[in-house]
């Protein structure tokens, strides 16, 4: 970035830090050395967003990332309504829905699979000797451990890690990335229909709200646990015959549980976001009591599971078809629920460009209760296989998540069609590129014409580069059909599984038609390929921190999905830009504060996000010595389609007449980038003509090789970025920086002018 080896960080840690080149590292102190030219350095957050190989991990929380950003990508409002906040709690609803079901799948492992029936069939535990003290014997007899609520109460410590393990790294990432105050001396509020929450002074703080879903949400998943404990043993004690005193201990604990489950969603729906303050205060209370008071619910469940039960036999599985077919219901009413109301919210302030016409939240939140669902439903699949094989020993898993894997071919045939439909597009597109290319490049057949001769496979390339590059706009209509389908594929699932009591694909004894084939064939399949794909999904992952071309298809996603606060679920990925944006925007007062200078604030792809982030924090006094420089941009393309309350047409016109001036860069063969389409003072446009890539068609004397096809990276190898640059460092010329006699010692390593 700095086009230098030899580099010194100037402030920050380990973790983000602003550099200089070594010659500038002081460049303060001799002001008159740099009169009239300015003083680059760059910052760099790579370790907030990648680091080793071990974040790999992190993709395990992909559902919590996608449902946290379904919070963000509600459309526009004029004003802040019933419905925008009925908006946010859907969301956190549906967020709390993910995290039962990820304890559940643990639950339905290690007490249905594993301690109820393989270690409750003499068969099934004989061949496993690590279940030897659980298992029992031909006669259902066994040790201390072999009776059912004993087996289930120690099971319960299993998915009783899973919750501390999640509780832990949510708590641990919050005091490495999201800790860090904002600026204190916050922008002065502007909240008509032309500003954005991101200027907000709490946007970028959002403890409060992440402490109290990090309690609700750990005490559900402990409330789960003590749930399927419980209730299993409650269900044997209400039978006939069944001890008194153990049966109303059994209500009395399921009353509790209730009670316990009510708290919780009233946590959740209480509080949303705080943001036109910084809320630096905590509900220690209620933090405390609600994890604990949930533990403390689960130890006597398994205290009372754990009583002597000597008549108590396993039997066929636990009732977990209920229990999952409960949480696929309630996800499917709040997804109907939420797109229902991102369309009222839509409606009173439409926008042709916002993706999807307002329903990209509601889509992106199904597609994120459908990753949950394949990675449990994949678990489940393959521990029932590893325990039992094809011995049929024991039920396996419940038949919901049967029914689940035998929609996923169905739902790959779909994915088939639209991608060969996203071909025959692309197709037709690079023969129109085609053509713009030879008038770009002024290309003609012969050589002896006036101009270039044309290759057919330099245009062909370029062409059918700009034209791929274009598939990034049709990502709205894939994922619409893709959570369309699945949202269907989804109910008939549930009503399959409800209706039938069985796996597809179960018929009765002597008949077996071709449906009951096909529905067998599509479970069996469906099943291995739900374990592939989380197996491809982990590996794939753990390769993206090794290999830096898996790293770069897959980085801008991962990016998007970590810049937001974590305001729908407590367990996502850490928000980097709560760490970020801080330290850019301290950086920049600090500096023009100290200097009296003005400054280009310069960001590629992500950057740029953080640079307008930044932007919107600063004092409107300071914002006005700020010139943006955008290259790569997916500010409009990306974040104003799909997250236009943010990021919308009026925002981001908002944020150029407030900077002093905006230039961006942009390429037709660039898949991430785009032009931002606003108008204003820096030139006819914000927008600079797209560049061409590669910048030569054939070789000439200033490219005597095959100049290369660039797309989204190195901008800077374009004249046109050093025009751009040296303009806008121009309009800023009169603010170079001079010391102030006044200026704190301690401060004058800030922002530089460049």
């Amino acid at each position: 970035m700095l086009d230098d080896p030899r580099t010194v960080r100037v402030s920050g840690d380990e973790t983000a830090a602003v550099f200089r080149r070594v010659e500038d590292a002081d460049a303060e102190s001799r002001a008159e050395d740099y009169r009239g030219k300015p003083v680059p350095e760059a910052y760099v957050w790579c370790n907030l967003t990648s680091g080793n190989g071990s974040r790999a991990l992190w993709l395990l929380l992909l559902p919590f990332m996608v449902v946290n950003l379904a919070h963000w990508m509600r459309p526009n409002a004029l004003r802040r309504s019933g419905a925008v906040r009925l908006y946010g709690l859907l969301v956190r609803l549906t967020g709390l829905t993910l995290t039962v079901l990820f304890v559940a799948t643990a639950c339905e492992v290690a007490l249905d699979l594993t301690a109820w029936q393989c270690a409750g069939t003499a068969a099934c535990g004989g061949q496993r000797a690590w279940l030897g003290f659980l298992a029992v014997d031909a006669h259902g007899d066994g040790g201390w451990w072999s009776q059912p609520g004993r087996r289930l109460a120690l099971a319960a410590l299993a998915p009783t890690a899973l919750t501390a393990l999640l509780w832990y790294l949510s708590h641990r990432t919050w005091s490495a990335y999201e800790s860090q105050l904002p600026l204190p001396q916050q922008p002065e509020p502007d909240y008509g229909e032309t500003s954005t929450a991101l200027g907000r002074p709490g946007f970028w703080y959002g403890r409060r709200l992440v402490a109290r879903l990090r309690a609700a949400h750990s005490a559900a998943g402990l409330l789960t646990v003590a749930a399927a404990v419980g209730t299993s043993a409650a269900r044997h004690d209400r039978a006939p015959g069944g001890p008194p005193l153990l049966d109303v201990l059994g209500w009395v604990l399921v009353g509790a549980l209730l009670a316990g489950t009510l708290a919780v969603i009233g946590v959740v729906v209480h509080r949303g976001r705080s943001e036109n303050t910084l809320d630096i205060t905590l509900d220690r209370t209620l933090v405390r009591i609600l994890p604990y008071g949930a533990l403390t619910l689960l130890a006597l469940s398994m205290l009372y599971a754990g009583w002597s039960r000597p008549e108590w036999r396993s039997s066929g599985r636990l009732p977990g078809d209920a229990a999952f077919g409960g949480i696929a219901l309630v996800e499917i009413a709040l997804i109907v629920a939420l797109a229902v109301v991102a369309k009222v919210i839509y409606r009173r302030a439409r926008d042709p460009r916002t993706a999807l016409r307002g329903l990209g939240g509601p889509a992106t939140a199904m597609l994120a209760c459908a990753l949950g669902g394949v990675m449990t439903g994949g678990i489940s699949q393959r521990v029932a296989d590893w325990l039992d094989g094809t011995n049929g020993l024991i039920e396996g898993p419940p038949a919901l998540l049967s029914w689940q894997a035998s929609v996923i071919p169905p739902l790959l045939v779909v994915l088939a069609v639209l991608c060969a439909a996203l071909a025959v597009r692309t197709m037709r597109l690079r023969k129109r590129e085609t053509a713009q290319v030879r008038l770009d490049y002024h290309l003609h057949d012969r050589a002896g014409d006036n101009g270039e001769p044309a290759d057919p496979t330099r245009t062909e390339r370029i062409a059918g580069t700009r034209a791929r590059a274009a598939l990034t706009d049709r990502a709205p209509l894939m994922i619409g059909v893709v959570s369309s389908v699945t949202l269907l594929l989804g109910v008939l699932a549930v009503v399959g599984a409800w209706s039938t009591g069985e796996v597809p694909g179960t018929a009765a004894e002597g008949s077996y038609s071709i449906v009951q084939g096909a529905a067998d064939t599509a479970q069996a399949l469906g099943s291995w390929l739900i374990g592939f794909g989380f197996i491809l999904f982990v590996t794939w992952g753990r390769r993206a921190y090794k290999d830096p071309s898996a790293r770069r298809t897959i980085g801008i996603l991962w990016d998007v999905g970590t810049f937001w606060p974590r305001a729908a679920h407590p367990f996502a990925p850490p928000c980097y830009a709560e760490r970020a944006v801080p330290d850019l925007t301290w950086r920049m007062a600090t500096w023009t504060r100290t200097t009296g200078g003005r400054l280009i604030l310069s960001g590629h792809s992500q950057g740029s996000v953080l640079a307008a982030a930044a932007a919107w924090q600063l004092h409107p006094s300071v914002r006005k010595r700020v010139g943006l420089l955008t290259y790569g941009s997916p500010l409009e393309r990306l974040y104003g389609r799909w997250f236009p309350a943010h990021f919308g047409p009026a925002a981001l016109a908002s944020l150029h007449r407030q900077v002093d001036c905006w230039r961006n860069l942009h390429r037709k063969t660039d898949p991430i980038g785009g032009p931002i389409n606003l108008t204003g003072e820096c030139g006819p446009q914000v927008d600079r003509p797209a560049l061409l890539d590669p910048l030569a068609y054939g070789r000439t004397e200033q490219h005597p090789l095959p100049a290369p096809i660039l797309g989204h990276g190195d901008y800077q190898a374009d004249p046109a970025f050093a025009e751009e640059r040296a303009r806008l460092l121009a309009r800023l010329k009169p603010g170079v920086p001079q010391p102030r006699p006044e200026a704190d010692p301690q401060g004058s390593s800030g922002r530089s002018s460049g």
